[in-house]
């Protein structure tokens, strides 16, 4: 049971770390953001990872994604990737991935599976190797340690801990594991944001060394990467039938900051944008939304503010609403509840979407008490 520190309110949902509601948190951020702020500081200081985005006068500029960090010579952006040497970024570069891969069979526990091609074999045959789900086929799974959100409750915080790694696989290795049998590659972590470079030029290498086979190139994405390298990323996805699955972690600016630990302004602007693409290819859908529902912040309340924002885009724009599961520095809030979930759902499908998921339904709990 917590205790709101502004208002008193007492709730099994709102998390002791945090020290604050939701509503105190959008309505009172700069009384709750001090206390709020320690806490992404500590989380960071961890891992050896900046604790705020470098803004150093004369550092090197790192353009990549939306914390536009300043990097002091011989230091790293937020992301812990990027680097300044001599002046000048180095790190994320094509040749530089920081990243563990895998290959996955299809269909997966993928955020996009009740629409992709693996999953429904949607878009077959120009898409997708059969008409139904791709049983007997695999994905090439690419996991970044890196990323350029500070998310509290990320499910994969480990990654952290190799940041700083020296091991290091080239795109070209990397193409090179999609083999004849490998129908898709997807791009997560962590974030692909701070590696996108190389996340680009492994796929470009693999879209060409498929030939004529339906081969995808997907992302799972916080959405804050500069729009020169997501318009990129689009291309890719577009013509080889692949989506970009953007988290839209919370709506309210001020939860959003509080929860992740920087803004969701160019997530948001961003994938406006990218909506203005899906007339060019509408099956497989190229844009697919998630939002993980967070116990007491990422309420009903921020579930609907999205799903007026994606159908004000375009309401065929599949949306998979996420179980959360109690873990890294706000593992003291309970697993989402089903009712919370259903809630969320009816929500998003009154804003005005058709499609709307309910994914991890087998994380789903009690009604709060």
């Amino acid at each position: 049971m917590g205790r709101c520190g502004f208002c008193n309110k007492r709730s099994i949902t709102i998390s002791g770390t945090l020290g604050f509601c939701a509503d105190c948190i959008r309505k009172h951020f700069e009384d709750v953001w001090p206390k709020i702020e320690a806490v992404h500081r500590e989380s960071r200081r961890a891992f050896g990872l900046p604790e705020v985005p470098p803004r150093s006068s004369g550092g090197a500029l790192c353009d990549q994604c939306q914390n536009m960090c300043r990097i002091p010579d011989g230091e790293t952006g937020y992301c812990g990737t990027r680097r300044a040497t001599d002046g000048k970024i180095t790190g994320g570069r094509p040749h530089e991935g920081n990243l563990y891969y895998y290959h996955d069979p299809l269909p997966t526990n993928c955020v996009a599976s009740f629409v992709c091609p693996a999953g429904t074999g949607a878009g077959y045959p120009e898409f997708a190797r059969v008409p139904d789900p791709e049983f007997g086929h695999k994905n090439l799974a690419v996991f970044y340690h890196s990323c350029s959100f500070n998310c509290l409750y990320c499910q994969n915080y480990h990654f952290k801990e190799y940041t700083f790694s020296t091991k290091i696989v080239s795109a070209k290795e990397l193409a090179e594991a999609a083999d004849g049998n490998t129908s898709c590659i997807c791009y997560f972590g962590g974030d692909p944001s701070p590696q996108v470079l190389h996340a680009i030029k492994a796929s470009k290498i693999a879209l060409q060394k498929s030939g004529n086979r339906p081969f995808r190139i997907c992302w799972e994405t916080n959405g804050a990467v500069a729009w020169k390298y997501l318009s990129k990323m689009a291309e890719l996805s577009l013509e080889s039938g692949g989506c970009i699955k953007f988290d839209l972690k919370a709506w309210n600016e001020n939860l959003h900051v509080a929860l992740c630990g920087v803004s969701n302004r160019q997530t948001l602007e961003n994938f406006e944008r990218l909506g203005q693409l899906i007339p060019a290819r509408p099956i497989p859908p190229l844009l697919v939304a998630s939002t993980l529902l967070v116990p007491g912040y990422v309420d009903v309340e921020e579930v609907s503010n999205i799903a007026r924002f994606i159908a004000s885009i375009n309401r065929d724009i599949p949306y998979s609403l996420l179980a959360f599961y109690p873990h890294f520095y706000l593992d003291d809030l309970p697993t989402t509840s089903k009712s919370h979930a259903y809630e969320c759902k009816k929500a998003a499908e009154n804003a005005g979407l058709k499609n709307v998921h309910l994914g991890n339904q087998h994380l789903l709990g009690k009604d709060y008490s």
